[in-house]
């Protein structure tokens, strides 16, 4: 009976020493317990990539879970400055950003955790005419497209017309003046970025730093904007429209939202991207107003397995720069530049946030 009471005390030992040995033993932080919601704005672009399944899985093993309102960029502003208890805002480039930051009083340095060029899309019989009229150029070797932002501004000024066009003939929906279809650069972020990119090409490829440029460039920016009639206010928007076969042959918008389908394996069609050969990036910056903000864009930043999501919604990720170019070197229909410099693209440079307003207003026809 001795034997037994001390075999019992001994187990009883043992499972309290269990029990404080686990008490010792962390957690495995705040991943662990439930997920911290985290509140913010985010461009339009962005939506489908936090709605993803795996997207979310992926941040509740980081420990947040993400709510978010969708709006275009530019309007982010006026939301941020209104609504009270947001962790975040996350526009589609820094001019945005800047004025979001300013308005929080932020002295944080925001951080772009991927970005996307700016392109032009088509189908595949306009891109082929516009290459016969030395308005685009295909390189050979890689298959990739270029835009000729030079001779798109020279057909602006001369005010050509599809019926213009040498072997656009028999294109019934080809007609009227030539322009290409972006967002309303007031409320989103492509669309400026369409302006800043015109102005500096306008400016000799200078970027616009006075009220003398901005004034030079006006009517080209108005005429460039006014022959579009009604711009929708977010990037998807025009997009679809293109998906869909109406609307303007040429539009504007993130390499990202063409990426994604081809990355993903969606039917993309005849559809071609056209890199122009000056272009504007878009950075995608996250200003973080607090704690939790400032978690979400670590990890959008750091963590391997969200930059590979961000790759498979076509995001360019600025840590592991080859994700992107690993995910679209197999894809023949529509063909992605893997490196940008190689393919000759270049960076304009984006005017400061006044001069930019400045711009923008100068294009919808505003006062000065």
């Amino acid at each position: 009976m001795l034997g037994v009471r001390r075999a019992l005390g001994v187990l009883a030992a043992l499972v309290l020493l269990g029990g404080v040995t686990y008490a010792l033993i962390p957690d495995d932080g705040p991943a662990a317990g439930k997920p911290v919601t985290v509140t913010g704005l985010i461009g339009s672009e962005k939506r489908a990539f936090f709605e993803s399944p795996e997207v979310k899985a992926e941040l509740a093993k980081q420990g947040l879970e993400v709510r978010a309102d969708s709006t275009g960029s530019w309007t982010m502003s006026e939301q941020a400055q209104s609504s009270s208890g947001l962790d975040f805002a996350f526009p589609a480039s820094t001019a945005p950003a800047r004025e979001i930051q300013r308005n929080w009083g932020q002295q944080d340095s925001p951080l772009v955790p991927f970005y996307s060029p700016l392109v032009v899309v088509a189908h595949a019989p306009v891109a082929q005419i516009l290459r016969d009229n030395k308005l685009a150029a295909r390189d050979d070797a890689s298959g990739v497209w270029t835009f000729r932002m030079d001779e798109y501004v020279n057909a602006l000024k001369a005010k050509r017309r599809w019926q213009d066009l040498v072997n656009a003939q028999g294109h019934a929906e080809l007609s009227g003046p030539i322009f290409v279809t972006t967002t309303d650069p007031e409320s989103s972020s492509s669309g400026a970025l369409y302006v800043a990119l015109l102005s500096y090409v306008l400016n000799g490829d200078l970027v616009v730093s006075d009220d003398a440029g901005v004034e030079a460039a006006r009517p080209w920016l108005y005429q460039a904007t006014a022959l579009q009639g009604g711009q929708k206010s977010s990037s998807d928007e025009p997009f679809r429209d293109f998906l869909a076969g109406v609307g303007n042959p040429l539009i504007f918008g993130y390499e990202s939202q063409v990426a994604a389908m081809a990355v993903q394996g969606q039917p993309t069609g005849d559809m071609v991207v056209m890199y122009p050969d000056t272009t504007a990036y878009s950075d995608h910056t996250i200003i973080a107003r607090t704690e939790n903000g400032r978690r979400l864009a670590d990890v959008l930043q750091n963590d391997v397995a969200l930059r590979g999501l961000e790759v498979r919604f076509g995001f360019r990720p600025q840590a592991g720069g080859e994700a992107f170019a690993g995910q679209v070197r197999g894809i023949r229909q529509p063909v992605f530049a893997q490196d940008l410099n190689a393919a000759k693209v270049r960076q304009a440079t984006v005017p400061s946030l006044d001069n930019l307003l400045k711009l923008t207003r100068a294009a919808k026809g505003s006062a000065k």
